[in-house]
């Protein structure tokens, strides 16, 4: 068993980044993820280019206009894209984090060195994240080039402060699954159940959790409607069930942020629909999705923490 020697936990924390980081930078899987999510991101707004270049002068956010229009042949916007794809590219990032140390049997040698198991595990997961940063934030920078390319007018200050917003959520929400894959490389020593898993339950969430939010709102708290009116009990219910999904806040988060228009979330979004208008302040957007936020920072920090106390219980031999 190996055992632990004074100093610092946190020694070799920026050694395990830079080390994990050029190995993400420069590996071929990590490479072709890029790359397809690169491609998919620029053909949407490639698509939503064409199809507003005739609202120039009707709109003030022609660039918000880039990243939430959907044009044929293309069914989806790039907001729609990056909430698919986001999930996908963090969970290859961090679904061997740990395993494919155990697999590889070099978990031994590395903790033989002045790195601590804290140090190895929060390494990993900044340099996940750091990957996450350098990737979207390359996008980010690409899509304001085409936009000025192509449409032909900077964007101003209050569609600059929102891209940038939603660019900041797109990272959180990453992180929230590089922690989701980093979770269960160390519960599952093989990697390939580890892949499945964290895939497995990205698909619930996309695609489930719509259907089964409703049923479990209404078998605790009874039918949506009563005699009396709407049951605000059920409705409640319903949206923190909802908000369990990291696809539910990041959605309403890039809602809120990239259609000024859009006045309020939670349950008079889901049941009455978007309370459309005249465009929020910037400012006003912010406190409007500011839960949201809350709620991807604490959920990627939650499991990352059930992910470091199940690393600490681990047997490690030499």
């Amino acid at each position: 068993m190996l055992t632990r020697r004074r100093g610092s936990p946190w020694t070799g924390v920026g050694t395990v980044v830079a080390k994990e980081t050029a190995d993400h930078l420069s590996g071929i899987l990590i490479v072709l993820v890029e790359v397809l999510v690169f491609l998919a991101a620029l053909f949407a707004i490639y698509t939503a280019i064409q199809a507003i270049r005739a609202a120039i002068g009707e709109s003030r956010f022609l660039f918000l206009l880039l990243m939430t229009v959907a044009q044929p042949p293309l069914p989806f916007s790039f907001m729609d894209l990056l909430g698919m794809l986001v999930p996908v590219f963090a969970i290859v990032l961090g679904f061997d984090a740990v395993n494919g140390e155990f697999n590889r049997r070099t978990m031994s040698r590395v903790l033989a060195q002045p790195i601590y198991r804290d140090a190895l595990l929060l390494g990993k997961f900044l340099s996940g994240l750091l990957t996450l940063t350098i990737a979207f934030v390359s996008l980010w920078l690409l899509v304001i080039g085409l936009g000025l390319l192509f449409l032909g007018v900077p964007p101003s200050t209050e569609e600059a402060l929102r891209m940038f917003g939603f660019l900041v959520a797109t990272i959180l929400y990453g992180g929230v699954w590089l922690a989701v894959a980093m979770l269960f490389s160390v519960v599952f020593r093989a990697p390939t159940t580890a892949v499945l898993a964290a895939l497995g339950l990205w698909l619930v969430f996309l695609l489930f959790w719509e259907v089964i939010t409703p049923i479990a709102a209404t078998a605790i708290a009874g039918p949506p409607e009563t005699i009396l009116g709407p049951n605000l009990h059920y409705l409640e219910l319903h949206q923190a069930l909802s908000r369990i999904s990291p696809s539910t806040l990041y959605g309403q988060t890039a809602l809120a942020l990239l259609q000024p228009d859009t006045r309020a979330t939670g349950i008079l979004l889901y049941t009455r629909g978007m309370l459309l208008g005249t465009p929020l302040p910037v400012g006003q957007s912010f406190l409007l999705v500011w839960p949201q936020f809350t709620g991807l920072i604490a959920g990627m920090m939650v499991i990352f923490a059930i992910a470091y106390i199940a690393f600490q219980r681990q047997e490690i031999r030499a």
